[in-house]
């Protein structure tokens, strides 16, 4: 079923995602375009009902001020001028936000309420049979929820023409892909290989400490892994990726700088030899959960952890060395195993830890030591989007720094990061 969409054309505000979001409650389609969209262009998409014109605080480019064609304004289709040109016609209440986004989408565009993940899935299932036809796909095969997620929708489409792939990268958490191993290959009944390239990505990250540059390198090392094994099979033709929204929108747009470049999207190299195929790249991760439970996927795969493509690598700070790496590894397993025993696991969105390249002086069994610090990050978020800090006890936070100071190598201080986002992103790379 083709699912009713409205458009928001992007003038520039930083609220773009919080407005398709809450379109998307009241059960109707919506997705961001760049200002510049061609009327051709919109006329392309299926079942448009609307366009929201949104303008906002970076609404200039270059000292010039921005705006759509005049085309889009007479192309027929009911247009609603969001904070457009300075003005501010949003309500302050949320309660009256809503029932104007409702007016404007069910009275004056006749949208319907038809979007939801049955017919997401539906849908989903549709366009990668169009787009694959009798191709085989290659699936990066992270262990996560959105790479999980996409591999469910590819088996239902294409079934055995699907290859999952599976690289140790040396920068995934302790166990993790022995537990994929183990997990996917069973439970999903893919086509599953495993890679080891651990001494492979390790050695090309050596003495790189910018975070878009490790980014860049682990994209592209990646798709070359994966171009490697798709000449040991035959017609693989598409590389199927576990993209979702807030990957695009951080990694920037035409009126908003980058907030990172992530491995998947700014960080593919140009001469990519594959056709993408992203079918989640325009979901939220709660929207992203709630399409693998329709899928029938287990609960303890569709609310796993959240894990960066890049792994452990933007969560070693700086130039990543082999000693540090592996402080961040055991660091965070013993926080996994802490926030188990003190029943948490359900109730923190994520938790990880990071260990910044800088020492500082302390005293570990008696003698001076020299050693780096182990920072606790933990958030709560719905979209990924925005984040707070959730309230740890005190005792667990004792037991984490008595534990991490003691059984981890090189590390002689524990630190709670309690940054929300904003100002701080989610991940510190």
């Amino acid at each position: 079923m083709k699912q009713d969409m409205i458009l928001i054309l992007d003038l520039g505000s930083d609220e773009n995602a919080r407005l398709a979001r809450e379109i998307r409650t009241l059960g109707v389609y919506s997705e961001i375009y760049p200002h510049d969209i061609g009327v051709d262009q919109i006329k392309a998409l299926p079942n448009v009902k609307g366009i929201i014109l949104n303008g906002g605080v970076n609404r200039e480019i270059d000292g010039v001020f921005i705006d759509t064609s005049e085309a889009v304004y007479t192309c027929g289709l009911p247009l609603f001028l969001a904070d457009h040109k300075g003005e501010k016609p949003w309500p302050e209440s949320a309660e009256k936000r809503r029932q104007t986004l409702s007016d404007f989408i069910f009275s004056v565009c006749g949208a319907q309420a038809n979007w939801n993940t049955e017919n997401f899935i539906s849908d989903q299932i549709d366009l990668i049979k169009r787009q694959v036809g009798d191709g085989h796909v290659l699936l990066a095969l992270s262990g996560g929820v959105d790479s999980s997620v996409v591999a469910a929708l590819l088996l239902k489409a294409i079934g055995n023409r699907l290859t999952c792939v599976h690289v140790n990268h040396g920068l995934m958490r302790k166990g993790e892909s022995e537990q994929v191993i183990d997990v996917f290959g069973k439970a999903l009944g893919a086509n599953l290989v495993y890679v080891d390239a651990v001494d492979r990505f390790l050695d090309k990250l050596v003495d790189v400490d910018d975070p878009e540059q490790k980014r860049k390198v682990i994209g592209e090392e990646f798709v070359r892994v994966f171009e490697e094994e798709a000449r040991k099979l035959n017609g693989i033709n598409f590389l199927a990726q576990g993209t979702i929204y807030p990957d695009i929108i951080e990694s920037g747009t035409k009126t908003v700088k980058a907030v990172k470049s992530h491995h998947n999207v700014g960080g593919l190299p140009e001469d990519l030899q594959f056709e993408l195929v992203e079918p989640v790249k325009m979901l939220f991760k709660d929207e992203v959960r709630a399409v693998g439970s329709e899928l029938g996927l287990p609960d303890n795969m569709v609310h796993r952890q959240p894990f960066p493509g890049p792994g452990l690598g933007v969560r070693c700070l700086g130039a990543i060395t082999r000693d540090r790496l592996e402080a961040v590894r055991e660091s965070d397993a013993i926080l996994h195993e802490e926030l188990a025993k003190a029943g948490l696991i359900e109730q923190i969105w994520q938790f990880f830890t990071v260990v910044p390249d800088f020492r500082s002086t302390g005293v570990k069994e008696g003698k001076r030591s020299f050693d780096w610090p182990v920072v606790v990050r933990a958030v709560n978020t719905i979209d990924a989007m925005t984040a707070v800090v959730p309230e740890l006890p005190w005792p667990l936070l004792q037991t984490l720094t008595k534990r991490i100071t003691s059984e981890v190598a090189g590390v002689n201080r524990v630190l709670y990061d309690l940054t929300p986002k904003p100002s701080g992103t989610i991940e510190w790379e």
